[in-house]
């Protein structure tokens, strides 16, 4: 059984000031309801602390604020969190207009979790891709298709992307992740009817 020390309620104090005035793509709903989704699915697969705390700070530093804020992290939560966010980041540019092309950045992303990713890194990633599709699909349900603009990648980007790191997490060698590809399996082939 996990027990979550002050460091899960610190790591959660740390990514809601950090992401304090973002929200989720297009709506008014807060960006930290994301990462407590994504905390919550790594704990109930079987997450520890470290990973549960970096599953609460995965977007910190590719939205808010690059290698700088990584180092933070490193500073505050330790090596083994610090590598997890690291892992489950696409780019660590402090500046939005200084990352590369989006398509380029996810290629780069998926060659690197199907070479280097450790467990923990899939494990953070594949809840991350999994709450991201509940959502999409659910805003699908109720706004319609257009909800496809509002990702960089389009909706044919946006379904690769998916079906790719899907391929990925299935494939992996953690009971953990292979669940959570399970899962989001049926979430993208219903994304595909949009």
């Amino acid at each position: 059984m996990v027990v979550l020390s002050d460091r899960f309620a610190d790591a959660f104090t740390y990514a809601n000031a950090v992401h304090r005035n973002q929200r989720r793509k297009r709506t008014e709903i807060p960006y930290v309801s994301h990462l407590l989704a994504v905390a919550s699915i790594v704990l109930a697969a079987g997450g520890d602390e470290d990973e549960a705390i970096a599953a609460l700070l995965h977007d910190a530093p590719e939205d808010q604020g690059g290698h700088p804020q990584l180092e933070l992290i490193r500073a505050r939560f330790g090596d083994r969190v610090a590598a997890i966010v690291e892992g489950c980041s696409d780019s660590l540019e402090v500046e939005p207009w200084a990352k590369e092309e989006w398509r380029a950045r996810k290629q780069r992303y998926h060659e690197h979790a199907r070479q280097t990713a450790d467990l923990s890194v899939l494990l953070v990633s594949a809840a991350d891709k999994l709450h991201n599709a509940r959502a999409t699909l659910a805003d699908l349900q109720r706004v319609g298709p257009g909800v496809w603009d509002r990702f960089t990648g389009g909706r044919e980007g946006t379904l690769w992307n998916y079906e790719t790191l899907l391929k990925l997490y299935a494939d992996s060698g953690d009971p953990r992740v292979r669940q959570l590809a399970a899962e989001l399996d049926p979430i993208v082939k219903a994304l595909e009817e949009y």
